[in-house]
């Protein structure tokens, strides 16, 4: 049967990701094919991006109409649809003014910049921002700098100075960080951090940075870019917790696949920036523009908050059910449909064996079985994802 299937190779393509061997070739739905006809179960969405799955039917026309349109113009002249976006996101979070770009990481590298001048404009010159163990921002010089994780760090130095660095859900450990130290202007991290092992912010902590930063005068800086859009049942997972940042980068599920990344500011941070300041030459441009506005109308039309909420603790629960007294599973947690199943061993080799059965999921902090599906994943679908999986972390466990 093998002889007949197309061998997968990238000869040309900087080798900077340990891929499976599998090429896909199209989508719909919560399903993907690969180029043998190989059918998967799509438990990734391309790692919490494809927020409608694939193909939707009414994404795919509004797309196709605005690539007959105007693809990109540049920001030398306005966008309609960055006003209509940022009016959407602004309406949503409660903040008042949206910088587009391109992808998370530039989201991010924008909001050090935001901390960083706002420190400056307040006479600070060396501005120091609170970052967090575990947390992962991206990987240019400067988001890497502010990333918790050394092993992506290894090879880069010297990297960024101006961060401090503290544990999660610790709010003592946070004030004895930063005690005596006026350089302080933000604190930043992820409402669950994601790359990190699906680790969530408790509520109450989130609540009490909130306060010590109105106290000291601090940004609060939540990066929403993997866990916000809807995926945790309300369109940032901070929201849970009912609190407000002041800057909120954004990337990943905002344009269902179509390349796109925002920083969303409240009052404290929205006039921080100012012409010549920042710029990016495609953020910002009118196919990404009308992804994100088509990807909200779409999520709401359709009650994909609720469908996350709803779907996500089903999975959960046949998930926890179906793994109860293993003792090899330390932890299943997570929102919504942002889910992870932590194990007492390394749990990379769980890739292939689910994509083998037909599931596509990703393993993080070494590991964490991360599942991320599209939004518009469904109670049949959540308990395929179980009825393939559960099964196989008790026989990779049981090794």
């Amino acid at each position: 049967m093998n002889a007949a299937l197309k061998p997968v190779a990238s000869p040309h393509v900087m080798n900077t990701y340990g891929r499976l061997p599998i090429a896909l070739s199209h989508g719909r739905g919560c399903r993907v094919w690969d180029t043998n006809g190989k059918e998967y179960l799509d438990g990734l969405a391309g790692i919490a991006v494809n927020t409608l799955g694939h193909a939707h039917p009414k994404l795919v026309p509004a797309l196709q109409d605005q690539i007959a349109k105007l693809i990109h113009s540049s920001n030398y002249y306005h966008v309609p649809d960055q006003e209509r976006l940022a009016q959407m996101l602004v309406e949503r979070s409660g903040l008042t003014n949206v910088f587009f770009c391109s992808t998370g990481l530039e989201a991010n590298e924008a909001a050090l910049k935001l901390a960083r001048k706002y420190g400056h404009d307040k006479g600070i010159e060396r501005p120091e921002i609170v970052v967090y163990e575990k947390a992962f921002h991206g990987r240019s010089i400067a988001t890497l700098s502010a990333t918790g994780n050394p092993k992506v760090q290894a090879g880069f130095g010297p990297l960024v100075e101006g961060f401090v660095r503290v544990p999660a859900n610790d709010i003592e450990a946070l004030k004895k960080a930063t005690a005596n130290n006026p350089n302080v202007v933000a604190v930043f991290f992820e409402t669950i951090q994601g790359e990190g092992g699906i680790n969530p912010m408790r509520a109450q902590y989130l609540k009490d940075v909130r306060a010590l930063c109105d106290e000291r005068d601090w940004l609060l800086m939540i990066d929403e870019v993997q866990c916000g859009m809807g995926r945790t049942g309300k369109w940032f997972a901070h929201q849970w917790a009912g609190i407000v940042p002041d800057v909120m980068p954004l990337a990943k599920g905002l344009g269902s696949g179509v390349t796109i990344g925002a920083v969303v500011a409240g009052p404290k941070a929205a006039n921080i920036f100012q012409p010549g300041n920042h710029g990016t030459t495609f953020g910002g441009n009118p196919l990404s523009m009308r992804a994100g506005v088509e990807t909200i109308r779409i999520m709401e039309e359709e009650g994909l908050l609720a469908n996350a909420e709803r779907v996500g603790a089903h999975l959960r629960a046949a998930l926890e059910k179906g793994l109860a007294g293993e003792a090899g599973v330390k932890d299943i947690r997570g929102q919504g449909l942002m889910l992870g199943i932590e194990l007492a061993k390394p749990c990379g080799a769980i890739l292939q064996r689910a994509a083998d059965a037909g599931l596509l999921l990703s393993v993080t902090a070494d590991s964490v079985i991360r599942l991320v599906p599209p939004l518009i994943l469904s109670t049949a679908e959540a308990d395929e994802i179980a009825a393939i999986l559960v099964p196989l972390v008790k026989a990779f466990l049981a090794e």
